[in-house]
């Protein structure tokens, strides 16, 4: 005798093909990050200097894109600064890197090789011009250093670009004026102890571990320069990315200022160009944002890469896959 099953009412029905869709749901949640395009090969990151903000950032940043893209083999290169990895990026010989947004203006403004393919992938941090000299220097003002020994940044720096820019608004000559000193970072502060030089510059988030750990060895004060923005505000179409800033006093506790210090600020830009493909910008994007608080823990700087800004990478075109990304998150 065959084998008559009970009718299924309509109510039992639909609960049984919710339920399945629920459940459908759960498992395309769970397996949709392994279910993203599998990416691999090879990604090359230029920084800067090894005892500077951009090499620190891209090293917490490659553990993070390791988690996130473990077929992609992420490689840091240290460089001068902004102006050589704006050349690396734009000549293919690395694929990403971090400039200053003044930096990516005058290399366009210059049409140096690849400026058109460059792309934006999220603005960053504010770098933040620092002046530091011994704390019993006689300098107070950028126009004091006049006759002095002054570490300048290295040709292919961001900070070369804009110290000149600050001598320069001081009514000094950034050859004639001062005895320029073409060191990075990595060397300026042993140089400043030893006192082979009587300053140096420097561009770079807050604090600079550099900075930080000199100001505890060694006695020093950070000079003021925001009595130069006006002019450096109106030095061009290159200059209106530098902003009025103040530096608090606790960003270097240890340094003899007894107050904030005011100063100016540009922009920090993540760059890449059309060659890097939509769903590699799109997922290293993903990885920026989502990184910023565990990073933020090791660079102060990071904290302050936001979503609602990270958009505005003028004045570079933003790369398509990173656009994606934004629009995918967007409220």
């Amino acid at each position: 005798m065959p084998l008559v099953l009970p009718p299924i009412s309509r109510r039992r029905a639909l609960r049984g093909l919710l339920a399945a869709l629920v459940a459908l749901g759960l498992l395309v949640w769970w397996l949709w990050p392994f279910g993203e395009p599998a990416l691999g090969g090879r990604l090359t990151f230029s920084t800067g200097v090894p005892t500077g903000v951009y090499h620190r950032y891209g090293g917490l940043l490659r553990q993070e894109l390791n988690r996130d893209m473990p077929g992609v083999d992420v490689r840091l290169v240290p460089s001068e600064g902004s102006q050589q990895n704006l050349e690396r990026v734009a000549r293919g010989e690395a694929d990403v890197t971090i400039a200053t947004a003044d930096a990516v203006a005058k290399y366009q403004l210059d049409r140096k090789p690849g400026a058109e393919r460059l792309r934006g992938v999220a603005r960053l941090y504010d770098d933040y011009v620092q002046l530091v000299v011994p704390a019993a220097s006689p300098v107070h003002s950028a126009a004091d250093l006049r006759g002095k020994r002054v570490a300048v940044g290295q040709p292919g720096s961001g900070v070369r670009l804009i110290s000149d820019r600050l001598l320069a608004a001081a009514k000094l000559d950034p050859v004639r004026d001062v005895t320029p000193v073409s060191i990075g970072i990595d060397t300026m502060p042993a140089e400043l102890e030893a006192g082979r030089i009587d300053a140096f510059f420097w561009s770079g988030g807050l604090p600079t571990n550099a900075v930080r750990e000199l100001s505890e060895r060694f006695e020093i004060r950070l000079v003021p320069l925001g009595d130069l923005v006006p002019a450096m505000q109106g030095g061009g179409s290159l200059t209106h990315y530098y902003r009025a800033a103040v530096m608090p006093q606790d960003a270097y506790a240890r340094a003899r200022n007894t107050s904030a210090v005011a100063t100016l600020a540009v922009p920090n830009l993540l760059v890449t160009t059309d060659r890097t493909g939509a769903d590699l910008a799109e997922r290293f994007t993903r990885t920026v944002i989502l990184s910023r608080d565990g990073i933020g823990h090791e660079v102060h700087a990071a904290q302050l890469v936001d979503l609602r800004t990270a958009i505005y990478t003028d004045p570079l075109e933003l790369h398509r896959g990173a656009a994606r990304y934004y629009r995918s998150v967007k409220p």
